[in-house]
Order: C-alpha cells, then sequence, then structure tokens
C-alpha cells in the first residue's frame, strides 16, 4: 500500500518538478549562450608605416622624394622641378663665371705685366682700382697701413692706361657677378631640401594618420535561447572611420 501511494506521488509532481527545471535549464543556457557569443570581433588592416626620418634622406637626395615615398607627390613635382632649374643655374653661372676668371687674368697678364702666380682675389680685385703699383703703395702708406704694401718684385702691375684697366674691371666683376650668383644658388638648393624635407614628414605624418584610421570592422554576434520563444541569432555589423 505504501509503495502504491508513493508512486502516485512520483507521477503527480514529476512532471511539474521537470517542467521548472527545464525552465531554470534553459534560463540558464540563454544567460550562458548570450554570455559567450555576445563578443565582438575587431578587423583593422595592415599596414606599413612610413619612416620620417628615411622621408627626410629622401628629400636631401632629391627634393620631392620623400613627398614621394609617402605617397603625396602633388607637392613634391614641384620640389623635384625647382631642384632641376636651380642646378641649371648654378651650372651656368659656374661656367661663365670661370670663363670671365680666366678672360680677365690673360688681360692682366698681356696688358698689365702681372705675374698671376701666387694672387690671391684680394689682389686681383684692387689691381681694378689702381693704374699702378705705386699708386696703390703710396694710398696705404698714407693710411698707415704698412702690412697692405704689395712687393714690388712679385705683385708689380701697370696698366697702359685708364681705359685697360676699366676693362679689366668690368671683366672682373662679371666674373664676381657670377660667382655671387652660383652661391646664391647653392644656398636656394640647401633651403628648397629643407623646405622639401618639412614638407615630406608632414606628408608621412598624413600618411601613417589615415592609415591608422582606415575601416575598423566591428562584427557583433548574439544568440538567444529563450523558453516559449522562438530562438534567435543576430549579427550587427559596424564600422568606423
Amino acid at each position: 500500500m505504501k509503495k502504491l501511494q508513493l508512486l502516485i506521488l512520483l507521477f503527480v509532481f514529476t512532471p511539474h518538478f521537470v517542467a521548472q527545471n527545464e525552465s531554470l535549464l534553459n534560463l540558464k543556457s540563454n544567460l550562458l549562450v548570450n554570455y559567450e557569443i555576445n563578443s565582438s570581433l575587431m578587423f583593422q588592416d595592415n599596414f606599413e608605416k612610413k619612416s620620417a626620418a628615411l622621408a627626410v634622406l629622401y628629400s636631401v637626395l632629391l627634393p620631392g622624394m620623400g613627398e614621394l615615398y609617402a605617397g603625396n607627390y602633388s607637392t613634391g613635382k614641384y620640389f623635384t622641378i625647382a631642384d632641376g632649374v636651380i642646378w641649371g643655374f648654378f651650372s651656368g653661372f659656374t661656367i661663365y663665371g670661370n670663363n670671365k676668371e680666366s678672360d680677365y687674368k690673360s688681360f692682366a697678364k698681356s696688358y698689365g705685366s702681372v705675374n698671376l702666380s701666387g694672387k690671391d682675389e684680394e689682389y686681383f680685385a684692387n689691381i681694378s682700382l689702381y693704374e699702378n703699383i705705386e699708386d696703390f703703395n703710396t694710398e696705404q702708406e698714407l693710411n698707415r697701413e704698412f702690412d697692405a704694401v704689395y712687393n714690388v718684385n712679385t705683385h708689380f702691375w701697370d696698366w697702359q692706361n685708364s681705359t685697360q684697366r676699366k676693362v679689366y674691371r668690368d671683366l672682373w666683376s662679371s666674373s664676381e657677378t657670377a660667382y655671387r650668383n652660383v652661391r646664391f644658388a647653392v644656398g636656394a638648393l640647401i633651403l628648397n631640401r629643407v623646405v622639401s624635407a618639412i614638407f615630406a614628414v608632414k606628408a608621412v605624418n598624413n600618411y601613417n594618420k589615415q592609415q591608422s584610421n582606415q575601416l575598423s570592422w566591428r562584427v557583433n554576434f548574439e544568440f538567444q535561447n529563450q523558453p516559449n520563444l522562438t530562438n534567435n541569432f543576430k549579427m550587427n555589423f559596424q564600422h568606423s572611420f
């Protein structure tokens, strides 16, 4: 009789107990699934960073190449063109200055009886201002600048007339003007490289910044297993710039 009563109790309460436990299991399963699957995956394009130091080196070697390396030759090409033009001026002025220097030295030797050996630039400038060495030395002595007096045996000159001296001075002035332009061209070449390097570094920084901010993708998965409801699966797809 006791066995029969126990069977009846089990028959009555077991479905209720199972239903409650099934509900608890479903709830736990839902929480567990959501906790485990509701995760985010980040995908970001890999890229190779550009080196600012390398960009500067390229710009020093040839202006504009640093910008080309950074992927922005739209401004770099102007530095390259400018460098070519400046080199053209440098070469032209150098050749012209050398030719004029050769001309005025030959003229001084032929018409001023100048010994070209061992003479510095100051000497060739002075002989364009005085008719002869006596006039020059007399003025130095009057100014009590005795150290500036030339030795007559080694630094002699004597223009036959003022016209020859003026011709010589014109040749000398042309050469000096050309050499000044050469020095200006050298300065322009240096400046062009400095400015190009600055723009190249800026271009590299912009490139690295743009690449790091490229499409960043975010995928979010969510699986919902709820009792008495249809199971749901969601995928959220996001991107940022």
